[in-house]
C-alpha cells in the first residue's frame, strides 16, 4: 500500500478497501443427510462457528484436491400435503459470501429461516476461508477460480438448478457465473457452469467493480473514504468495535452481537481472495444479452459500502429494478433486522415457484 496520500494513490488505496470487503467433502443430494453432524478435522478458524440444530458441516473435494467447506440444512416439510408438494418443487439455494466471511454468515439467521420454509439450503466457504483449505501461494484466487469452485460443487452435488446467491463481493462471483453460463451457450461448448433456477445479488460489488463508487466517495464523503480505509485495507474493523459496526451493521445492531461477529470475521479469511490488480483488469463481468436467469437484485439503505448508484448500476446490467431494504446495514444477512432481506427473497422464490417459471 502507496504511503503517499495524493489523490491518485488515496483513490488506489480506497479502491483496495472497498474491493476487499465487497469482495476476505459434501455428501451428495442423493445420499441421506444427518442433522448436526460435527466436524471431523481440525478447526481452520481459531473461533470455530459452532452449528445449529439441524445443520451439518462437510467437505467438497474440488479437482485440486482441496476441501471447500459446505454448511447444510435440509428443508423442512409441513403436515399439509398441499405444503408438501409444493415445497418439493423448490429449488435448493446455493449462498456465497463476500471478504471477511465464510459460510457461517449464512448459517446464523438465513440457513435456518429458508429451510423453515421448505428449501434446501448450502452455504460454500471459498478457499482459504473459514473452514475451506488454502490453495499454494498468497491469494486464495481470482474471480474465475472460485465462480468454477462454486460450479464444481453445483455440478457434483445438486440434483436441480439452484438458485445462487451472492453477497459483497460474492455477488461479484455470482456475476461472473452468469456470465460464464451464457457464454457457453453461445459457444456451443461444453456446460461447465451448471444452469440456474434464479439468482440474488445481495449489497453486491457492481459488474464494472468499484471504481465508480470510490471516486464518488472521494469526492462526496471523503471522510467515509477515509474510514472504509482504514477499516479495511489496515484490517481496523477488527480491533476497533465502533469501526466494525459502522462498517457492517446498523447502529442499532447490539455490541455483544457486533463483537461475537467481530471475532468470527477476523478468523474467516487467512488470505485475501483476489489480487485485486489482476482483478480490475478482469472487469467488467461480461454482459449476458438474452439470458433466460432471473435476478434479483437486492440492496440497504443503510449500506456503508455499496451506495445507491452502485446498487442501480448492478440493476441495469440485468434490466430489473433493484430492492432496497430499509432500516439495515451491509451485512444484511446479519444484522438486527435480518428478517427484512429474507422476506424479500422468500417473496420472490415465490415466483419463481409459479408454473412454467422453473
Amino acid at each position: 500500500m502507496e504511503k503517499e496520500v495524493d489523490a491518485p494513490s488515496y483513490c488506489s488505496v480506497t479502491l483496495m478497501a472497498v474491493l476487499c470487503i465487497l469482495p476476505a467433502n459434501f455428501p451428495s443430494a442423493r445420499r441421506t443427510i444427518t442433522p448436526c453432524s460435527v466436524l471431523t478435522r481440525n478447526s481452520q478458524m481459531k473461533v470455530p462457528y459452532e452449528l445449529k440444530l439441524g445443520q451439518s458441516r462437510l467437505f467438497h473435494k474440488l479437482p485440486s484436491g482441496l476441501d471447500m467447506e459446505v454448511i447444510f440444512q435440509k428443508g423442512l416439510n409441513r403436515r399439509n400435503p398441499e405444503e408438501r408438494r409444493e415445497r418439493s418443487e423448490n429449488p435448493p439455494l446455493v449462498f456465497v459470501h463476500g471478504s471477511f466471511h465464510a459460510a457461517w454468515c449464512w448459517a446464523e439467521h438465513w440457513l435456518p429461516f429458508f429451510s423453515q420454509n421448505g428449501f434446501d439450503c448450502y452455504a460454500l466457504s471459498l478457499l482459504a476461508q473459514g473452514e475451506s483449505d488454502e490453495p499454494a501461494g498468497p491469494i486464495a484466487g481470482s474471480l474465475q477460480t472460485h465462480a468454477a469452485d462454486v460450479a464444481d460443487f453445483i455440478r457434483k452435488e445438486i440434483t436441480l438448478p439452484p438458485v445462487l446467491l451472492g453477497h459483497s463481493f460474492g455477488g461479484l462471483i455470482v456475476q461472473y457465473y452468469i456470465a460464464s453460463i451464457r457464454s457457453e451457450q453461445i459457444l456451443e461448448t461444453e456446460s461447465l457452469h451448471p444452469d440456474l433456477a434464479g439468482a440474488v445479488l445481495i449489497c453486491s460489488v457492481p459488474p464494472s467493480g468499484n471504481s465508480g463508487l470510490v471516486w464518488r466517495y472521494l469526492f462526496s464523503k471523503p471522510i467515509a473514504a477515509f474510514k472504509v480505509t482504514r477499516s479495511l485495507a489496515a484490517k481496523a474493523f477488527q480491533t476497533s468495535l465502533p469501526l466494525c459496526k459502522e462498517t457492517f451493521f446498523s447502529a442499532e445492531m447490539e455490541d455483544h452481537l457486533v463483537q461475537r461477529y467481530q471475532k468470527l470475521m477476523t478468523e474467516s479469511s487467512r488470505m485475501p481472495l483476489f489480487d485485486l490488480r489482476k482483478l480490475n483488469a478482469s472487469l467488467p463481468v461480461p454482459s449476458v444479452p438474452n439470458s433466460s436467469i432471473e435476478v434479483l437484485v437486492l440492496g440497504a439503505n443503510n449500506d456503508f459500502i455499496v451506495d445507491t448508484e452502485g446498487l442501480k448500476e448492478t440493476g441495469r446490467f440485468y434490466g430489473v429494478s433493484p430492492v432496497c431494504i430499509e432500516g439495515v446495514a451491509h451485512d444484511l444477512m446479519l444484522d438486527c433486522s435480518w428478517e427484512k432481506g429474507a422476506k424479500a427473497i422468500l417473496s420472490w422464490l415465490s415466483g419463481l415457484n409459479k408454473p412454467g417459471k422453473i
